[in-house]
Parts: structure tokens; sequence; C-alpha cells
């Protein structure tokens, strides 16, 4: 681990080359003080990504924690990997890539701030205060160009976190993900009826052909999960990847990890059919917060997906309290099971005067045309007029 003075605001930064390198109290302690904090920012997940051999320098994620302290408190922190490619993100930069492999410049290796493989929004600077927050992305930025690297981009990011970064005057884009909303429904059903009737009679249509197809489902969460769901659920997911002709980027030890060290943040959907499992989903779970997160089959049965990947989940939200539920990455069609669109942000900071000039133009024409986008799938609301709805389930956040 490095560390250097920072005198002007009288912090010592660290930067760590292992999450393992960094405590993991004052890192979780530091992330629940956030304004909103995210299961997987934990240190625990975090460490997982490393120990599993999923997020390491063999598979383009070097890490390297920087932190921020004053004596023995911690007052900023975050995780940054160094990545020499752009898969794994969700915040698509590939044409920057091109562009600078076109004039001849190094685009990789570039910094990331972000929680890997995981478009989940959430916090990602981890910080004290305002002040500390700030001083933290200065020094993220500074560390970058000591390290004569291209370019640095937070993802994802909680609205502290942009405000801090707009204000070191980095550059901001914005990607639209679909979120369910609860509406005070006390049953399945009675969410069905805010629907439009043509999005109710949909849904009643697809969840029909996964009953009549004699499929079940049942749900565990946490230590109830079984080891042999756990081996179960990763050939599912192992097995959607390879059939888009893709390795899984996460291992079965990380999962082994998440089962171990944060039990309580996962619940996984089991879809059964004539005593065989068919099917699986698994959901990631945060106070009042669901994310799904990944699923796959064994046994091909039509709407299967949606039934493992939306209903089941949105049915166990409602019947537990849940009050939002994360889409995840893209997919207008999740807007006809009533997640609606909402805006993210990431910010960007790029080395190079030349591209940085040309990328700030392109994300404001990118800007106005998410701005119009977000106009058309608000236009094209599933519920039905006069339901239930509050104003700021429909806007973008």
């Amino acid at each position: 681990m490095s560390a250097v003075k920072n005198v002007s605001n009288d912090y010592v930064i660290r930067v760590a080359d292992s999450a393992l390198a960094v405590p993991a109290q004052p890192w979780n302690s530091l992330l629940a003080a956030q304004g909103e904090p995210s299961p997987f920012m934990r240190h625990e997940y975090l460490a997982a990504m490393e120990q599993s051999d999923s997020a390491v320098p063999a598979t383009g994620w070097t890490p390297r924690f920087i932190t921020l302290w004053r004596g023995d408190e911690l007052h900023a922190a975050c995780a940054l990997y160094l990545k020499d490619h752009s898969w794994g993100e969700y915040v698509f930069d590939w044409a920057w890539a091109s562009a600078y492999e076109q004039h001849g410049i190094a685009y990789y290796p570039k910094a990331i701030v972000a929680a890997p493989f995981t478009p989940a929004p959430g916090a990602r600077l981890l910080a004290r205060d305002a002040s500390s927050r700030r001083a933290l992305v200065d020094a993220a930025v500074a560390w970058c160009r000591a390290n004569k690297l291209s370019s640095l981009h937070l993802l994802f990011a909680a609205a502290d976190d942009v405000a801090a970064c707009e204000e070191a005057r980095l550059m901001l884009r914005h990607t639209v993900q679909f979120h369910w909303t609860q509406g005070g429904w006390k049953s399945f059903d009675e969410f069905l009826a805010s629907l439009a009737q043509e999005k109710r009679k949909k849904i009643r249509q697809e969840r029909r052909k996964v009953a009549e197809a004699g499929v079940t489902f049942r749900w565990a969460r946490g230590t109830h999960i079984a080891q042999d769901d756990w081996d179960y659920f990763y050939r599912c997911y192992e097995r959607t990847y390879r059939e888009h002709g893709n390795a899984p980027y996460l291992t079965r030890g990380f999962f082994a990890a998440m089962a171990r060290t944060m039990p309580d943040n996962w619940l996984l959907f089991i879809a059964e059919r004539g005593g065989r499992r068919a099917a699986s989903s698994l959901i990631a779970l945060d106070g009042n917060v669901a994310y799904g997160r990944y699923w796959g089959a064994t046994q091909r049965v039509d709407c299967l997906h949606f039934e493992a990947c939306y209903y089941q989940p949105l049915q166990w939200c409602i019947e537990h309290g849940i009050e939002r539920f994360e889409g995840g990455a893209q997919g207008e069609h999740k807007m006809a099971r009533a997640l609606m669109p909402v805006r993210t942000t990431s910010a960007h900071w790029l080395a190079h005067p030349a591209f940085a000039d040309a990328v700030e133009k392109f994300l404001e024409r990118e800007g106005r045309g998410i701005g119009n986008y977000l106009e058309q799938l608000e236009a094209r609301s599933p519920f039905r007029q006069g339901a239930p709805l509050a104003e700021a389930d429909i806007k973008p956040s």
C-alpha cells in the first residue's frame, strides 16, 4: 500500500492493491452512512470479487482502493479498478476506445470506480461529508494523472457522487434503467388492477402459460438456500452465458463467498416441473430495495423468463414490503411489466484535452437524446389512467 500526505486537506491518501488491504469495519461503517448505500459496495462483496478470481488482473480488473485518512479515522474511500477492456461495465465507451485507437493513442488502461459487473446505482464515493467526498474525487483524478492513465469513469453514481464530480468538472453521462416502485398494493392482483387492460391481460396470459406447463416455484433466502440449490443456480447462470457465446463473469467461488459472508442479501427462486428443477433466478436484497441480478434455465418453457425474473420477484416484493425492484441495465420490455424508466448517471474525466472536448460535445447531444427518450417512454406508461401511482414513480431520478 502506498501513502502520500495531502497538505491542503490534511488527509493521508493511501492506495491499496486489494480490498483485503483495507479494513472491513471502517469501510462498511462509511458505506452505511451514505445517502444511497449499496450492498454491492460492501467490503465482503468486493473482497469476494478478488478472492474468487472474478475481478482480478487476469480477467482485466486490477484493484486499486483509494482511501483518505486522518490519523486512524477513515474519511473517504472508493473502489477503483484499472481496466484493459470495457467488458462488465454497462456504460458503453467502446466508440471512445475506437476513436483513440484510430488516432494512435492508447485508451487502455483506464480507471473505473464501480462495483464490478454490477449495473446498480448507489454510492461509489464513500465519504463522511461533502468536503471529503470532493477531496476523494480530486485524489482519484490526481492518481490517474500521476499514473498516466487515459481516463477515469465513475459508474452508476449516487446523487452525492454526481454533485462532487460535477463540482470537480467531470463530465456527466446519462443512461436509462427500469425500476418498479411499490404503489401501496397489498397483493399481486391489486397491482395488476392498476395496469392498463392490455398490459394486465398480457401478464395474466404469460403467467397462465407457465402454470399450464406444470411449472411451480419455491423461494429461499440467505442461510435457507441449500448448497444443492446454489449449485443448480450456478449451472443455470453459466449456461445462460454459454448460450450467448460468452464465459460467465463470476465464478462459482464468488457465490460461495456470498452464501458465507452476505447470506441475508440473497433471495433465490427455483422453478420446478415434473419433479425436476427447471430454472432459477437470483435476487439481491438490501433494506427495502431488491435487485434483479441473474437467471438461467435447464428446461425451455414459454414465458418462463418473465415469470422467474419479474412476476415471482414482484409478487414477493409486494408480500414482503419491498419498496423498489431494480431491473438492471437496459430493457424497454420491462415497461410492460410495470418497471418504469429512471435516469442513471456516470461521471468521466479524460486526460487528453482534445478528446475531452470532443466527448463533452458528444455527451451534450447524447444527453438531449436521453431526455427525449425518457419523455417518449413516460408517455407509454403501462398504468391505467387514474391508477394510484405517485408522480415520482414515473419521472427520471
